[in-house]
């Protein structure tokens, strides 16, 4: 398969469940960052688009502009940092600990052998996981100026919908065992869920 980075996402306000600093939260004995960032181990580089904090020592950390702009303007830090012959980068939110390796090569196989822009999980309602996929890197960096064009030259608060409008996407429905690599932890509920699926 191609080489390939990654960027996690790990900015969000966490407003659901109080404010608190959602990637740090353990599930299964570890954060859910360093659960998603043993997910894309084998990426190069690996990049954390959020607030300082502990990482491991090859792990790039960078901020979005404005901080607490949202994912589009943390997607567009996070591409600001590849080098220019990276062509796939899996995008992923930091609140993912269900999510594997072998769900991350599914993705990469899925775009491999395509020619849509990236490949993300869809859900058991068909709903596009969008933050749990990988994507060609000039599609994205297309999408972030297409869309800041839009909006005044700036992707401030913007959703990742809108980013990924007027791209196309291979759905890929999780077929493996184990629990759905796509599950994210919004509230304390589903950090709960998690904990029990990881046992």
């Amino acid at each position: 398969m191609t080489a390939y980075a990654a960027v996690v996402l790990s900015g969000g306000a966490a407003r659901r469940m109080g404010g608190v600093d959602k990637p740090a939260r353990p599930v299964g004995g570890r954060p859910m960052l360093y659960r998603v960032l043993a997910a894309v181990a084998d990426a190069a580089p690996r990049i954390v688009v959020g607030p300082a904090g502990p990482l491991p020592d090859d792990v790039r950390l960078t901020r979005e502009r404005p901080p607490g702009g949202g994912p589009v303007a943390a997607t567009a830090a996070g591409l600001a940092l590849l080098a220019r012959g990276t062509t796939t980068v899996a995008l992923l939110a930091a609140d993912l600990p269900l999510l594997t390796p072998a769900a991350v090569a599914d993705l990469r196989r899925a775009l491999d052998g395509s020619t849509a822009d990236g490949a993300c999980y869809v859900d058991g309602d068909g709903r596009r996981q969008q933050l749990c996929g990988v994507w060609r890197v000039a599609a994205l960096r297309a999408a972030v100026d297409r869309l800041a064009a839009g909006r005044g030259g700036t992707v401030d608060g913007a959703p990742v919908r809108g980013l990924l409008a007027g791209t196309t996407v291979r759905e890929v429905a999780w077929s493996g065992s184990g629990p759905p690599p796509w599950f994210d932890c919004d509230t304390d509920e589903d950090v709960r869920r998690a904990e029990e699926w990881t046992r």
